[in-house]
């Protein structure tokens, strides 16, 4: 049984609920006090699970964050840490070591710098053509108009699949990720995310059929094609892929787009910062993953019995990683709650840790470096429209809208 322990003793003051309290509105909008609390009062807290009848722990601390995530033996991402109405393993976030090896040796070249670094002058030309839109415009809704088409439709290139299916596939990711339902039924969100699963399923099934009368290079038509140790992929292979690609090729570069804006319209001096000079953008996109971390929390189900700072975690136990508590802990980051984009090194969770460290990082980073840099070379002023509260999703903070106001703001 593992056991860790650190110089600092949790506390047996846990707030009655972690999880209502982190997929709060509050928290959505304003984390860091949340984290804070948590890290500070019971960084190992206990309480109720997702689903009824469920146990789980809360990891806030990086070092703890971090240990669970290298260690799927005992926090497992496997099918049953987390329902969203798939109906086969995500792969290969659902599937542990050793087995994840083979999936991720066959996908990690299609997602390698290498590979990224030749999507970038397409990439590059597609944001113009979005910005052209709307820049001769007073303004625009960023999160419409710029944050949500991007990404999508870099995917759906990527994939080979038609951009007349972008509105369906948004649909499906809000189905997935953000169900229109009250924030405490479980149930209900449950039922959307069900429908929508088997609604993917068929849809990816008619590609993946069409794709075998009819190949080509993209990068589904390429997996329909390809073997894994000596074989082709199962029909039940290929449609977890496409699930879990679907979900992180439309909807976390548009969460993080738009943290990204909302802070550097806000913090105008640390946005001059980059527009002055262009080359400061990536290792400022990197700080921004740690303080506005767009995905707050990562699932995982305990396998076997461990002890954490004197909290005794049973094997069937549910276990969120705080992935933005963690980003904020002083004890890793010197100067944790200021923002620094010159920050080195900076070994943020944003994209998770361990085996299981997020499958398109390196496209994310490109698409978020070039965003940033043509939208600045072409918008250099801009200000929040007067009056906007911005409200964020819980879970992966995308916000409700973003009413930009081109030009300085009245107040600087």
């Amino acid at each position: 049984m593992a056991t860790l322990d650190h110089s600092i003793e949790a506390s047996a003051e846990a707030p009655a609920d972690p999880m209502a309290l982190l997929f709060s509105q509050a928290c959505a909008d304003e984390p860091l006090p949340v984290y804070r609390e948590m890290r500070e009062t019971c960084p190992v807290a206990r309480g109720p699970g997702m689903f009824e009848g469920t146990s789980a722990v809360y990891l806030s601390r990086y070092a703890d964050v971090q240990w669970a995530l290298k260690h799927p033996e005992t926090f497992s991402s496997s099918f049953d840490a987390i329902s969203i109405g798939q109906e086969h393993p995500l792969i290969p976030l659902q599937v542990d070591p050793p087995e994840h090896a083979k999936y991720r040796r066959l996908l990690d070249p299609e997602f390698s710098p290498k590979k990224m670094a030749a999507l970038e002058p397409d990439a590059r030309l597609l944001v113009n053509r979005v910005i052209d839109e709307f820049a001769s415009k007073d303004g625009c809704d960023f999160h419409e108009d710029f944050a949500t088409p991007l990404p999508s439709t870099i995917f759906l290139a990527l994939m080979g699949l038609p951009q007349s299916d972008l509105t369906t596939f948004l649909q499906w990711r809000d189905n997935t990720i953000r169900p229109d339902v009250a924030p405490d039924d479980w149930e209900g969100a449950q039922r959307i995310r069900e429908q929508t699963g088997r609604d993917i399923t068929v849809y990816f099934e008619n590609a993946i059929e069409e794709r075998r009368s009819n190949p080509d290079d993209a990068l589904l038509g390429r997996l329909v094609t390809t073997q894994i140790e000596g074989r082709p992929l199962t029909q039940a292979e290929l449609l977890g892929i496409c699930h879990l690609l679907l979900l992180g090729g439309l909807d976390t570069v548009t969460a993080t787009l738009d943290c990204n804006i909302v802070y550097l319209a806000r913090n105008p001096e640390r946005r001059r910062e980059i527009v002055e000079n262009p080359t400061l953008t990536a290792s400022a996109i990197e700080e921004l993953l740690r303080t506005e971390t767009p995905v707050m929390m990562v699932p995982r189900v305990v396998k076997q019995d461990c002890t954490i700072d004197g909290v005794d975690i049973r094997a069937g136990d549910h276990a969120t990683m705080c992935i933005g508590a963690a980003n904020g802990d002083d004890a890793e980051f010197d100067g944790a709650q200021e923002v620094d984009f010159t920050r080195s090194p900076n070994r943020h969770l944003a994209f998770g840790g361990g085996p299981h460290r997020c499958l398109g990082s390196h496209l994310a980073r490109m698409e978020l470096r070039v965003a940033l840099e043509e939208f600045h070379r072409r918008i250099p002023e801009y200000h929040l429209a007067e009056g906007t509260e911005i409200h964020y999703s819980a879970g992966i903070r995308q916000a409700d809208r973003l009413p930009l106001v081109f030009g300085p703001s009245p107040q600087a």
